[in-house]
Order: structure tokens, then C-alpha cells, then sequence
């Protein structure tokens, strides 16, 4: 379930996708890197339940000129 939400997350949800980038940016391997992020992403749910928070995904930031 897990490798299967990594999966579709690269594609849509930007903090992923760079997890996944600084993954393979040094040296994972594609399966590897998809991997880790399946790992990560449980970890995330279990530091919420753990810490006793609400998931809040932060805006994106403007970068500034």
C-alpha cells in the first residue's frame, strides 16, 4: 500500500518528489529510491500518531525577486 502511495506521490506531491530527487541525486537506484520513499512515508503517519499533531501540508513559498 505504501510503495503504491510512493508511487503516485513523486507525481503530485512536491515534498516527495524531492525526497525522491535527493534520493536518486545520490546514487539510489530507482526501485531504491522508490523504496525509501515508501519508508518515509511511514514513518510520517506514525510520528503524527506518536506526537499526537494533525498533518498540515505547507503552502508553497513565492520565491521573492
Amino acid at each position: 500500500m505504501f510503495y503504491t502511495s510512493a508511487l503516485v506521490s513523486v507525481r503530485y506531491d512536491p515534498s516527495s518528489r524531492k525526497f525522491y530527487d535527493r534520493r536518486r541525486a545520490g546514487g539510489k537506484k530507482y526501485l531504491q529510491a522508490e523504496l525509501a520513499l515508501a519508508r518515509w512515508r511511514v514513518n510520517v503517519p506514525w510520528a503524527l500518531i506518536r506526537d499526537r499533531r494533525c498533518y498540515e501540508v505547507a503552502p508553497p513559498v513565492a520565491a521573492t525577486a
